[in-house]
């Protein structure tokens, strides 16, 4: 499956209910301008992290962040490029779990838009991925 799909997949299985939203229906496929930017961002960005991740050294932290994982599977002379990445990537997701509450008419959802996209992120990484469940690192 190629990247491209595999993203488009991704963001597509987000609808649905924001958990803790007081019952409210959250709209996590709605789209602004900002939001398709961000989604467009972290689309190119996806490409160079996709070896990471299939490496081990980035893995997807539970908090709906990537995280550096494993630097020794990075060669030093490419950590700091890396660390860029991962950094511009989270910066990205933050983004989007505000964008996407506020989109929806309720920033106080941030939380829940980040909790269930950490969640969905997890569930729909590919096989030999590493992911973090209940804070420990664990390859799935």
């Amino acid at each position: 499956m190629s990247v491209r799909v595999w993203i488009g997949i991704l963001w597509l299985a987000f609808a649905g209910l924001l958990p803790g939203a007081a019952g409210a229906q959250g709209n996590l496929d709605i789209d602004t301008p900002a939001i398709a930017a961000l989604r467009t961002s972290m689309q190119q960005r996806h490409l160079q992290l996709a070896p990471l991740y299939a490496s081990g050294a980035v893995g997807l932290a539970g908090d709906g962040t990537v995280a550096l994982r494993d630097a020794s599977g990075v060669p030093l002379a490419q950590r700091g490029q890396v660390s860029n990445l991962v950094a511009a990537e989270n910066a990205d997701r933050a983004a989007l779990y505000r964008e996407i509450a506020r989109a929806n008419g309720h920033p106080e959802w941030e939380a829940d838009v980040r909790r269930t996209f950490a969640q969905r992120w997890i569930e729909r990484a590919q096989a030999g991925w590493w992911v973090q469940a209940g804070g420990n690192w664990v390859r799935k």
